[in-house]
């Protein structure tokens, strides 16, 4: 059992490596996307599903109430974490809209949609990519394995951070390192200086 743990951390690693490698220079890239959204005071909105919900809520929750130093608060919304309006859109319209109709409600043009999503396949978050691109919106999206339908949606104003894994708990735990470096790029463009 212990060696098997081990093994775990060392493809974790790996995993985590390699993605580090590749996706460098795109989450610099993104954090400038994201910079350029909120000093032009414009808004992040944020969805996922599931783990990716979770995730998502995590970055929300990090622009909005800090990520390692004292700072004011920056504009961001997780779609996801309304239960209610989702349960409602849901019931009314569909599971494909839950993100979609909120999107359109709350989206402005110059407004950021961040999808988070191991694959890139659900209905509801294909919809919110169309909802946002409907609303001139940019779009970032944190996806993994081939990207799935989101991918596809994407133009060249838009940057995905694929994680080249097929293997979920990968994609996400690179994500999360993801988010992490995001929100220190944003800081630091935002509020100066970096810390090592």
């Amino acid at each position: 059992m212990e060696q098997r743990v081990v093994t775990l951390f060392h493809r974790s690693l790996e995993a985590t490596m390699n993605a580090g490698e590749l996706l460098a220079p795109l989450i610099a890239e993104a954090s400038d996307m994201v910079v350029h959204t909120l000093l032009a005071e414009n808004k992040l909105l944020l969805c996922g599903n599931g783990v990716s919900g979770a995730l998502a809520q995590s970055f929300c929750s990090q622009l909005v109430g800090g990520f390692q130093r004292e700072r004011p608060g920056l504009p961001a919304i997780a779609l996801n974490s309304d239960a209610v309006s989702i349960g409602t859109v849901a019931r009314n319209h569909g599971r494909a809209e839950s993100f979609a109709r909120p999107v359109r409600a709350l989206g402005q043009p110059g407004d950021l949609l961040v999808i988070v999503s191991g694959d890139g396949r659900d209905s509801n978050l294909v919809q919110a990519v169309r909802a946002a691109r409907d609303r001139d919106m940019g779009i970032l999206a944190l996806t993994g394995s081939d990207g799935g339908d989101c991918a596809a949606l994407l133009d060249n104003h838009d940057i995905e951070l694929r994680v080249p894994s097929e293997i979920a708990a990968e994609v996400h735990q690179v994500h999360l390192l993801t988010i992490f470096c995001l929100c220190d790029l944003i800081d630091s463009s935002l509020f100066g200086g970096y810390e090592d």
